[in-house]
């Protein structure tokens, strides 16, 4: 079922890493629409999964000389979506004009592919820290919840769970308080205060103690964390992002980001990132409803909340349906 949200068709969405995309065709499913991602000497280009001719799968083709392959008649499609083969054709028969592809905008960015279904070509949002060679970029990814996006995001910028759902990792339940803080809106940032978080061991070297968290609003699927040490400056930075797939079906993927030698080798921080992720995930999969509420009456809130509520507002005012009641 294709999922109508326009606002969000109408945005870059995550669809993989770009070191997913090999030589073969790659078949992705976005809001419930088969796609099609290819690799030639320009890139990596995104297809409807459908060949015009007779409705075979191109991403069970090839790519020759550049060119996506159907499988069933071997018509070939270049960059742009071109038919330039016909091979049932007689010999100086032209191509029939409307033997083209359907196409959709693809960019490579931060480490990953995007696409933008309704092809409008929207700003692409800044993560300057991946092309600082100051941060250590980490991707994280894909990891599959049985859940809608917004819930998935909401998860990720709730502060109030730490001390409880990663207890002894993020918190303690001895100290649960998360003491007022504010959102801000400026432009098209919004971001919170830094917010004191009390953790175990938040360095490694065994002492418990506050570090400061801040998170940031940068799309409807997309959302910055940011973990900051008081005592050495030490920052952390999680860019999570998500991609709808079908009605409470999402993957989830990230990029990690660390401006200190963390003493842990790329494999390690993915699998403490997926230990984590595994805490949240039964809880997401299971909250009711579904949907997540933009009406701010439909579930009790607190000024810990203030967060998620900026988001709900948020959503409300851009206008995502898919996923949100």
């Amino acid at each position: 079922m294709i999922l109508e949200d326009n606002v969000l068709r109408s945005d870059w969405i995550v669809v993989c890493k770009i070191d997913d995309v090999k030589e073969e065709p790659m078949q992705v499913t976005v809001m419930g629409e088969r796609i099609v991602l290819f690799r030639n000497e320009e890139g990596i280009h995104a297809f409807k999964d459908l060949c015009i001719h007779r409705g075979a799968a191109l991403s069970l083709g090839c790519v020759k000389d550049g060119n996506l392959v159907c499988p069933y008649h071997g018509w070939e499609y270049n960059s742009e979506g071109t038919c330039t083969k016909i091979p049932q054709l007689p010999e100086g028969r032209s191509i029939p004009l409307k033997a083209k592809a359907i196409k959709y905008l693809c960019k490579e960015a931060y480490g990953f592919v995007w696409i933008n279904l309704n092809n409008n070509n929207p700003e692409f949002f800044s993560y300057p820290q991946y092309n600082d060679a100051i941060y250590r970029n980490v991707l994280w990814g894909p990891q599959e919840v049985n859940a809608n996006p917004p819930r998935i995001v909401e998860n990720f910028l709730d502060v109030g769970h730490l001390s409880f759902i990663h207890e002894g990792f993020l918190g303690v339940q001895e100290h649960p308080v998360i003491n007022d803080y504010h959102v801000h809106s400026e432009a098209d940032r919004i971001y919170s205060d830094e917010i004191a978080v009390f953790q175990p061991d938040p360095d490694g070297t065994g002492q418990s103690k506050d570090v400061f968290y801040t998170y940031e609003i940068i799309r409807p699927l997309t959302v910055l964390f940011t973990k900051r040490d008081p005592d050495t400056e030490n920052e952390m930075k999680i860019l999570l992002t998500i991609l709808p797939i079908a009605e409470c079906k999402s993957i989830a993927y990230g990029v990690m980001s660390f401006n200190y030698e963390t003493g842990t080798s790329n494999e390690e921080i993915i699998e403490f990132q997926d230990m984590i992720f595994a805490q949240d995930k039964p809880i997401v999969e299971n909250q009711k409803p579904e949907e997540l509420p933009l009406d701010l009456q439909v579930e009790l809130s607190l000024k810990c909340d203030r967060m998620s509520i900026a988001y709900r507002q948020y959503l409300k005012k851009l206008g995502v349906t898919l996923g949100t009641e």
